[in-house]
């Protein structure tokens, strides 16, 4: 089996967590790696992004190789909250947070496996298929990293993101498109207690909608949910005003179209027999994408975890990640597990044994 430096593995990941990241504050981490990249013989580009979207950059960096193959490889920077401060704790084999924040393995467990290939290879000075990485910025509550990615410096036509749990050798081969719906019923305040009649409440127009609306678990490849409800600031007031924002997901495009007419169209008819407006703000946060089981990319994906003794096997997810939006600019991209587990809480952990298992997997793609 091919040696990974196990305790400069884990050591790099410790030092990683222990830059605070949160999404949108991502200047730190983006400076240290790209530092890092360039002390590993990579060219580094800092790519701009949009103020509002984060206060550091994407890095694009890319390393030449032998083999007549490149590959993208990506993961996010950014972690969610609670991310500031935080305490790895190594015992029994595991990384876990001291439990006051989250420990942040997503995804900077890939990161580190990335790097650590790396370094294995030019230890061992072996051919590699040319290198390039794309990692982003504000990933989490929206992608916004990959969205604004520069992708004139990409050459390759694949990717693997390492941003997803589940055992070893998990490949995410479809997920699903997301659109968010914000919904303001306007109504009409009156004395609840003196004329009641005179109001339109804008609570009732929205159960009357919600309760015609199919929601949740729609089919196989589509769900849509009410996520906030925000209105209302007195018993004594009919309730004038309330905002819903709602999401809706499917693996299927027209599918998902089809959902959030249908959540549209209720808002609007049930306003309209109730004589309230509502104003509605609906927005694709990003595309679905399906691969096919037997496409090239994921051949050769599932070649090298097995050549390493995991068991490969591809899965839809209900989930968006980076690889919505690469997908969306014509790069064929799979997801693929690095063994983080109770991400985005503060019981979030990580397996060295999987850490080092998924580190192995890049090296052998890299290299075959």
């Amino acid at each position: 089996m091919t040696h990974i430096n196990r305790d400069r593995l884990v050591d790099h990941f410790i030092q990683l967590v222990q830059i605070d990241s949160e999404s949108r504050n991502e200047k730190a981490i983006a400076q240290a790696l790209s530092e890092q990249l360039g002390e590993l013989g990579f060219t580094v580009h800092k790519l701009p992004v949009p103020e509002e979207v984060s206060n550091g950059f994407n890095v694009y960096a890319r390393l030449e190789g032998k083999i007549e193959d490149s590959i993208v490889l990506s993961c996010h920077m950014d972690t969610v909250t609670p991310g500031i401060g935080i305490e790895p704790i190594i015992e029994d084999g595991i990384i876990r947070s001291k439990g006051n924040t989250i420990l942040g393995g997503d995804d900077k467990s890939g990161i580190a496996a990335i790097m650590e290939a790396v370094r294995c290879i030019q230890s061992e000075n072996l051919d590699h298929k040319t290198i390039e990485l794309a990692f982003t910025v504000h990933e989490e509550g929206g992608l916004f990293g990959s969205e604004h990615f520069d992708m004139s410096f990409i050459t390759s036509e694949k990717a693997i993101v390492l941003d997803t749990g589940g055992p070893i050798g998990t490949i995410v081969n479809a997920a699903p498109g997301q659109q968010k719906i914000v919904a303001n019923i306007k109504g009409r305040p009156a004395h609840a207690g003196l004329a009641p009649e005179e109001g339109i409440s804008a609570i009732q127009v929205a159960a009357d909608a919600i309760t015609q609306m199919k929601l949740l678990r729609i089919d196989e490849e589509t769900t849509a949910n009410i996520g906030i409800v925000e209105g209302g600031n007195a018993t004594n007031i009919v309730m004038p005003e309330l905002k819903i924002v709602a999401e809706a997901r499917s693996l299927n495009g027209d599918k998902l179209d089809a959902q959030v007419n249908h959540m549209i169209e209720t808002f609007q008819s049930v306003a309209k027999q109730h004589g309230a407006e509502v104003d509605i703000e609906s927005a694709r946060a990003y595309n679905a994408f399906v691969i096919a089981d037997d496409h090239p990319h994921i051949q050769s994906v599932k070649a090298s975890f097995e050549a390493i003794g995991a068991s490969p096997y591809t899965k839809g997810t209900g989930g968006g990640s980076d690889a919505n939006n690469f997908n969306a600019k014509g790069l064929t991209t799979v997801n693929v597990s690095t063994g983080m587990a109770k991400v985005h809480t503060t019981e979030e952990f990580i397996a060295i044994d999987d850490m080092v298992k998924i580190t192995e997997f890049v090296k052998h793609y890299l290299t075959h």
